[in-house]
């Protein structure tokens, strides 16, 4: 037996993932635990969801990424629970691990702001499954589009809101225009994706609040620019198949985006810590949960705080920083030296709105334009892991340039695919004054093999 101490860390993320890099060589073995095989670049994901890359670009299997840390295993497996007292962390196929050291760094997920009903109609960007269920409903609303002859019905077709005007709802919004106006111009018939429409809603004054109000301006004015209507100080009052309330006004669309909100991972409950009103684990200056200095909370499950009081923000680069910290500080603890508080180092921030237009503040520098798209592909391509992840981007990105293509556009048979395809069979047939037949979905499919599916509904997916 093994008498070196027990590191357990939940959760592959940045986090997790750089605090195990940075336990290489200690005195100590390491288990990762995730519900995924894959380390997954966020940053980069709302790329899938607007076919701009594929999955395993953004992605990379962890146990490859870890295979020649010799102190290190990787199990498969979701967790359920903890008992802190006994060091016990519970898997929910009844497994147990034990452990000298816990690292808790199981991320976010979406936050409906109590309408959780609003899931099913607006999905959130935090895992693949989501990038792909985006993906979807972007590309089949065009191709539904091409077939309704009721102008009403293809303008809803047509029209896209976001929800959301922080990185991840701008990043989209952004997106949504070169798509239409770009790369599906020419290919269709019957309808013209350039008269798409691009809403964006954010109740707050301005996008991008979190930014200098220049550059949240900056932001605004190049995604209208781009075509996109903008909307700020618009609280969303209700959402469903059929479109957005905003107020007293409705906008008809198919295809509701969500990226307003994000809620600590619900396992932060399991640790009987006290928490913050986004779910997050108030954590001591050292990262550890009060009373258990072995138990540490890192990413975007810690309420981190700054010497100045201000929140550290839920980013990337504040994720992989907390993961070395805690790395550090469990092999000082290992030494008999005392633990340090973590001390963020903002390198600054930066948010793409289509090509060749970004806002991004770099050590107090306000960039905006080229200068900081160009910096915030440098930066990606910087933390993105693997050669060939680097390799593949820099070349989708480089194609994309030139042509304004996207090659990841592939529609995934799902059931929700059908039943839109069968209602829109069976509606055309209703009108016609003929007996609806409608399409039988292939054996194959998904709505074949698990009809119970066909809602949409997903439950909130935990560590």
């Amino acid at each position: 037996m093994d008498p070196r101490p027990r590191v357990v860390i939940i959760g592959s993320g940045f986090a997790g993932l750089y605090c195990a890099r940075a336990l290489k060589g200690a005195p100590v073995e390491v288990t990762i635990v995730d519900r995924r095989n894959h380390h997954l670049f966020q940053p980069l994901l709302y790329q899938v969801a607007t076919a701009g890359l594929n999955p395993s670009d953004i992605a990379v299997p962890t146990r490859s990424f870890v295979r020649k840390q010799e102190n290190l295993e990787v199990l498969l497996g979701e967790v359920a629970g903890f008992d802190l007292a006994r060091r016990r962390v519970f898997l929910a196929d009844g497994g147990e691990i034990t452990y000298d050291h816990l690292v808790v760094a199981t991320g976010a997920t979406h936050s409906y702001f109590g309408k959780p009903e609003w899931a099913r109609f607006a999905p959130g960007l935090k895992t693949i499954e989501d990038a792909l269920e985006i993906r979807r409903r972007i590309l089949v609303a065009f191709e539904l589009a091409e077939r309704e002859p009721d102008p009403a019905r293809r303008d809803a077709l047509l029209s896209f809101v976001v929800v959301g005007g922080g990185p991840t709802g701008v990043e989209l919004a952004g997106a949504l225009t070169e798509i239409a106006r770009h790369t599906l111009a020419s290919e269709f018939r019957a309808i013209d994706p350039r008269r798409a429409r691009i809403v964006l809603l954010e109740g707050a004054p301005r996008v991008l609040p979190s930014y200098a109000p220049d550059l949240s301006e900056a932001a605004r004015q190049q995604l209208a620019d781009l075509g996109v209507d903008v909307r700020t100080g618009a609280m969303v009052t209700g959402i469903d198949a059929e479109g957005v309330r905003v107020g007293e006004e409705r906008i008809a669309s198919r295809t509701v985006l969500w990226g307003a909100g994000v809620a600590a991972s619900p396992l932060a409950r399991e640790l009987g810590a006290p928490l913050d009103r986004a779910g997050r684990v108030k954590v001591e200056p050292d990262l550890t949960v009060p009373g258990h200095p072995e138990v540490h909370v890192a990413g975007d499950l810690a309420a981190a705080v700054r010497s100045d009081g201000s929140p550290v923000p839920g980013v990337a680069p504040a994720a992989i920083q907390q993961g070395r910290h805690v790395a550090r500080d469990i092999v000082r603890g290992l030494r008999g030296e005392p633990r340090r508080p973590f001390r963020y180092v903002d390198k600054g921030i930066l948010s793409t709105i289509g090509r060749g237009r970004a806002v991004g503040e770099v050590w107090r520098f306000h960039l905006r334009g080229v200068v900081a798209w160009l910096a915030w592909l440098l930066v990606h391509i910087f933390f993105l892991i693997g050669f060939r992840n680097r390799f593949m981007v820099i070349l989708e990105w480089a194609w994309h340039y030139t042509t304004y293509g996207r090659g990841a556009r592939l529609i995934t048979d799902t059931a929700e695919q059908w039943q839109l395809v069968a209602a829109d069979a069976e509606r055309r047939a209703r009108e016609a004054g003929v007996a609806p037949a409608g399409p039988e979905p292939p054996p194959t499919s998904p709505a074949a093999r698990a009809p119970e599916a066909a809602s949409g509904d997903r439950p909130p997916m935990v560590h």
